[in-house]
């Protein structure tokens, strides 16, 4: 059975997981049950893990956009940041530090300016965002609450993980919502920041195993989940086009660098600066050695098949949606 937070919205939010009620069109609960709830509460968390009293909860809660995070950076630092402790004290305040496994949601981000490639569990941290400061103090505050009540708590230290069911405003789903969306004739051209960033680019579903394996081990300890190989957010640019028949051939140089389709002579890509991050981080490597041997994880899905997941899911989205 998996309680799930929600935040109030005057809208319906869980669009993405949909699929999970007894009931979608209802919205009617089978094994997952959703409370109404904010990392920013502590009391609305005390009260639900009280209720529940789970036996593995997931920090999967945060402002995770990096360049939003630069103008967002107090109210991430309370979600990421403190919000992870709000958590950690509510299981014991409840009493539960002897029942319950928790799992925080890190991040590559705490690399930021890299001090080794690749990176991996001991490689020291440089955050270089707002985000990446504010989940370098939940990471050390689960190590502290590990260290200091022998809580089982773990932090796993994610590369980039994408799939089709990814916000609509992180590059990878902008560009295959955008190439979908050229696809059909809906669009001509999109805008995009630093094309020659580097990510170690996964799959969410194969990441998600991996933090359900942290739990299911004997001793609490952190984990690097990566895939080791790298790719540029250019490179994503060109499969993604290259799933639909359409040569993308770059012209001109930084913000005036336009990416054009070789069959048609349309500029379809542009550089904007606006999407640009204040201090970059380019380029994330990860070594997941120590998941393979311990976990024995190890990643499934390939670069070229989470791409072309990712357009295909969205020509089908925009195809019967075009305002989705």
């Amino acid at each position: 059975q998996v309680h799930g937070i929600v935040r109030r919205s005057s809208s319906f939010n869980t669009g993405r997981i949909e699929h999970l009620y007894k009931n979608p069109q209802a919205h009617i609960e089978g094994n997952m049950k959703l409370h109404y709830g904010d990392l920013t509460d502590s009391t609305c968390l005390v009260k639900i893990i009280n209720e529940v009293k789970p036996t593995e909860i997931y920090n999967l809660g945060a402002q995770s956009h990096v360049k939003i995070s630069f103008d967002l950076a107090e109210y991430t630092a309370d979600v990421d940041g403190v919000g992870t402790l709000r958590l950690l004290d509510a299981i014991k305040t409840c009493g539960l530090i002897n029942s319950v496994k928790f799992y925080q949601a890190s991040t590559s981000e705490l690399f930021g300016k890299v001090q080794e490639i690749p990176q991996k569990e001991t490689t020291p941290f440089y955050p270089r965002s707002p985000y990446g400061a504010a989940k370098l103090y939940a990471y050390w505050i689960v190590v502290n609450f590990r260290e200091a009540y022998n809580l089982f708590a773990v932090n796993g230290i994610l590369f980039n993980h994408e799939s089709p069911r990814r916000g609509a405003n992180f590059v990878t789903r902008k560009i295959s919502r955008s190439v979908a969306k050229i696809h059909l004739g809906q669009l001509d051209c999109f805008s995009l920041g630093n094309l020659d960033a580097k990510r170690d680019w996964g799959h969410a579903r194969d990441y998600v195993e991996a933090m359900w394996l942290m739990l299911q081990t004997d001793e609490p300890e952190d984990f690097v989940i990566a895939t080791g190989e790298v790719h540029s957010v250019r490179e994503f640019v060109e499969k993604s086009f290259k799933h639909i028949g359409k040569t993308i051939v770059w012209e001109g140089k930084n913000e005036n660098e336009v990416g054009r389709c070789k069959e048609t002579g349309k500029i379809h890509v542009t550089v904007n600066h606006k999407y640009y991050r204040p201090t970059e981080v380019d380029f994330l490597q990860g070594d997941c050695t120590k998941a393979r041997q311990k976990l024995n994880w190890e990643p499934r899905v390939t670069f070229d098949e989470l791409v072309r997941e990712m357009v295909d899911a969205d020509v089908e989205l925009m195809r019967n949606n075009p305002n989705a």
